[in-house]
């Protein structure tokens, strides 16, 4: 059985990491710079070499992209389920500040809540809740 951690390439790993804490409820657990590599370049020794963190209970690992700039793109989005309407608006709202809303988070045909935002960061993410049987 395998495992999917998300792992994102930032200009500013501890900056992005910090929102993602803030938005959805979380901490940052470890941070390791380049600077702990012997023979690192001066210029390279402050930048995140790794950093973990759990966001919404959420594992997710980050490094600042060293060896080319990180663009945007919309290959991949991060979908993330919550439980209650009040959990979803709560991440959706946090998580659009300053982003960009593609679809609005709103009930969707299926049953449940829905909504697609591009962050801060350029990461796009897909808000859902869980189909409520009856």
């Amino acid at each position: 059985m395998a495992k999917l951690t998300p792992y994102i390439f930032s200009e500013d790993a501890k900056a992005q990491a910090e929102f993602y804490t803030q938005a959805l409820g979380g901490e940052i657990l470890s941070v390791q710079t380049h600077g702990e590599v012997p023979g690192t370049k001066e210029e390279l020794k402050d930048k995140v070499m790794h950093l973990s963190l759990v966001a919404g209970g959420i594992p997710i690992f980050m490094s600042d992209s060293i060896f080319q700039t990180p663009e945007r793109g919309n290959g991949i989005h991060l979908s993330l389920s919550f439980e209650s309407d009040a959990e979803a608006h709560k991440a959706f709202d946090r998580l659009a500040e300053g982003g960009k809303v593609i679809d609005a988070l709103k009930t969707q045909f299926w049953g449940a809540l829905f909504g697609v935002l591009e962050d801060k960061f350029g990461v796009l993410w897909q808000v859902t809740t869980e189909v409520q049987v009856n």
